[in-house]
């Protein structure tokens, strides 16, 4: 069955760092574009970082310079550096991957994980 475990979430104190890792089942082929995303009770789904199977990255204005995301195909995992962070970065952090990159950010395309709560707090 393929899917997508997300872990690493939890709370920490502004300015503080987290890394959530998405591991992706063998079903799921390597070469599916990846990204991560986050949602906030009552706001609409938002994009936080994208990374292609060949590298190529694109990130929200909101996180661009603190957040980092990086794939090992071979392990079939995507990671997301989370630093500097912000209450406003408080939301459930979901993983997706979809063959196409176009397809990322669709609930209704592709693998979404569980989602893990980020809680930046003091």
């Amino acid at each position: 069955q393929a899917q997508l475990v997300e872990s690493g979430g939890g709370l920490v104190l502004p300015g503080g760092s987290l890394r959530l890792t998405c591991a992706a089942s063998e079903s799921i082929p390597s070469f599916y574009a990846m990204g991560w995303f986050r949602q906030v009770p009552g706001k609409q789904l938002e994009v936080v970082a994208t990374i292609l199977a060949g590298g190529s990255t694109n990130y929200a204005d909101s996180v661009k310079g603190r957040f980092t995301i990086s794939r090992d195909n071979i392990k079939k995992t995507v990671v997301l550096q989370m630093n500097s962070l912000k209450p406003e970065d408080t939301a459930v952090y979901y993983c997706n991957a979809d063959r196409w990159a176009a397809g990322l950010g669709n609930r209704a395309s592709g693998y979404w994980g569980q989602g893990t709560q980020v809680t930046v707090s003091s």
